[in-house]
């Protein structure tokens, strides 16, 4: 619609006709009346015979060229523009002809086509002038495109399934971590946006079908996101339902089966302005989207906001430089890693209208956004991307065209290319169930992961209340402590050590916790205490587990615990056997000092006498190398 409202507009515009035949002004002037009415196949031969009449009619020839780019019938179009060039190359007064030729070529991917023409038309304008600024982008445009042709990236998209082929169009395709759940935006034949929602059985996807009732209406429902566990949705709803502005952000929350009926952000995140295109962060606790509100540097620009403790969103943050453009940006995607931004704009230089790009986040600010090439962009608009959590794959929409007109939207996916694979940090998942040991009952946990060497939170989320069931993002390179909590029960402590790991994959762990009350058989290992070897002092990164261990004693003040220390067979046994009493007598002390009386803690070792596995492997032997505590 928008390259059909530009062309009326240029059609309607008021030209001046340099025809001095008055047949050849009679007949142009009937071609413009007909092209008013709507009817531009019929005003196509009345301005070819314009032409007729007068060879050097240059006005014709670029009214004609626009009739047959409306009409969709574009190399007949290019000779009209080109005739029109040719008329009177040198002269300011076939600017008209270049624009609209260098414009359709540009659109069209004809890039080598469209530089020389380009090069002439700038020549009619001061280098600072608005027009000569333009016609420059527009040179940087052809050459950009031209060299990404002729160095494409390896990619080779295909159909993600004819299954998921439902309804006329789909497109914003988003997946779990897992990559088993898929949501998308489908066109119904009625012109109806809705959520759908399929899974994938381990050989192809099931057929999709309404995400819920509670979420699709006869109104559109589009551009969903979903947290990694796929348990939080947000999407964006423009009208039916109350908002703020012309189209807000809504979120649900899914247990077991069901979805929540969805609520409103709120006044920090919906305006009275634009509100769209949402793209959680993995677990769900920071949010990035597409805004017109003031403040911004352009039209519409990306801004980010945080969930805090209090369960409300913060003022939003425009990213500002260099991720925004004083050009429309649109469609964010933030990884699972947190830290590469996908997201389309019209601003940066690429293959001509809205292109993919990803930049990445560290502790100095936003790099500068690289175009995600050829032929992943094209001359046409690109709408968004959305990147598995390995890195491996991607998955977007494709608009199929014939004779230049998008015919549908499929869903896509294609193995991403070395290029971006190297630079894009993968990150594994966690999944599994957390119960109760002892009833089997599925516990609603929270599930943090936590950075050793800066003991920060890197991601929270929380398992099913009903199921259990919880999925938890694990970045690549580094060493982090994982610990599921519920009150009234031990909480579950995991240690990854991930400092040599660059591949993402997945793993599944189910989580049984021991309740408080459950006495002397109360158990768990302390996974995240370190010790040099041979020595009983605890390293630095052990804070994050004894502080963990500290919290829990004065959230139970009733409760008393044992801690134990126990070593492999390497070594002389009494050694062993003294070792291990004095690495609990550490955890202890340190405990003491943190404020939790020293009668409510017992600290015994046992060497090597209580193995959890046979000596027989240098990981049977880590594992029995440990720190336990237990509820007396």
């Amino acid at each position: 619609m928008h390259l059909l409202f530009t062309l009326s507009l240029l059609f309607l515009s008021s030209f001046s006709s340099f025809s001095q035949n008055p047949k050849a002004k009679e007949l142009y002037a009937q071609s413009i009346k007909l092209f008013g009415e709507r009817k531009a196949s019929e005003a196509i031969p009345f301005m070819e015979q314009a032409i007729k009449q007068d060879p050097t009619y240059s006005d014709a020839y670029i009214k004609l060229g626009q009739l047959y780019e409306f009409t969709k019938q574009f190399d007949p179009a290019l000779n009209a523009y080109r005739a029109a060039v040719r008329i009177q190359p040198d002269s300011p007064a076939s600017g008209a002809a270049y624009h609209a030729l260098s414009n359709t070529l540009l659109r069209l991917g004809r890039y080598s086509e469209a530089i020389p023409y380009l090069e002439k038309y700038q020549a009619q304008f001061a280098p600072q002038s608005t027009q000569g600024k333009r016609v420059a982008r527009q040179l940087e445009t052809a050459h950009f495109g031209l060299e990404a042709i002729q160095h494409p990236q390896a990619v080779d998209p295909k159909p993600l399934s004819a299954v998921l082929q439902t309804t006329p169009s789909q497109y914003f395709p988003v997946l779990t971590a897992d990559e088993q759940t898929l949501v998308f935006t489908a066109l119904k034949p009625e012109g109806d946006e809705d959520l759908m929602t399929a899974t994938f059985n381990g050989e192809t996807w099931t057929p999709p079908v309404s995400l819920a009732s509670s979420i699709n209406t006869p109104e559109n429902e589009g551009t969903p996101s979903l947290s990694a566990d796929g348990r939080t949705l947000v999407f964006t709803a423009c009208q039916g339902r109350k908002g703020y502005g012309s189209c807000d952000l809504y979120v649900s929350y899914k247990t077991g089966s069901d979805w929540s009926s969805p609520e409103n952000l709120g006044p920090a995140i919906n305006t009275h302005f634009y509100e769209s295109q949402p793209a959680l962060s993995a677990d769900g606790r920071q949010i990035y989207f597409v805004s017109d509100r003031p403040g911004g540097k352009g039209h519409r620009d990306i801004w980010r906001s945080d969930l805090g403790s209090d369960g409300n969103w913060a003022e939003p943050v425009n990213l500002g430089e260099p991720i925004n453009t004083t050009a429309n940006e649109a469609s964010p995607f933030l990884h699972a890693n947190g830290q590469s931004l996908f997201f389309a704009s019209e601003g940066h230089i690429g293959l001509g209208g809205y292109d993919l790009f990803v930049a990445d986040h560290s502790a100095s600010g936003w790099s500068a956004p690289t175009n995600l090439g050829y032929p992943i962009n094209t001359a046409e608009d690109q709408a968004s991307l959305f990147v598995a959590a390995n890195g491996t794959r991607a998955y977007y929409s494709f608009e199929e065209q014939k004779d230049g007109v998008s015919q549908k939207s499929r869903l896509y996916t294609f193995d991403l290319p070395e290029s971006l694979r190297d630079r894009i940090r993968s990150v594994s998942f966690l999944k599994g169930t957390v119960a109760d040991a002892k009833t089997k009952k599925p516990l609603a946990a929270t599930v943090e992961l936590i950075d050793l060497k800066t003991n920060l939170v890197v991601s929270r989320v929380e398992a099913d209340a009903q199921t259990g069931q919880y999925t938890a993002v694990l970045p690549s390179g580094g060493e982090y402590a994982l610990y599921v909590s519920v009150p009234g029960y031990l909480f579950k402590s995991l240690s990854f050590d991930f400092t040599q790991k660059t591949k993402g994959e997945g793993l599944s762990l189910s989580v049984p916790l021991e309740p408080v009350a459950g006495g002397s058989s109360a158990h768990e290992t302390l996974s995240n205490l370190f010790f040099d070897y041979g020595r009983y002092d605890l390293a630095d990164k052990s804070l994050t587990e004894l502080n963990r261990l500290a919290v829990f004693m004065k959230t139970n003040p009733t409760v008393n615990v044992e801690i134990s220390g126990h070593t492999d067979d390497k070594g002389d046994a009494v050694a062993n056997l003294t070792l291990s009493q004095k690495r609990a007598q550490a955890v202890v002390a340190y405990l003491t000092k943190a404020g939790i009386q020293s009668g409510r803690i017992k600290a015994i070792g046992y060497g090597k006498t209580r193995p959890l596995m046979p000596n027989t492997s240098e990981e049977n032997r880590r594992l029995n190398r440990r720190i336990e505590w237990r509820v007396l």
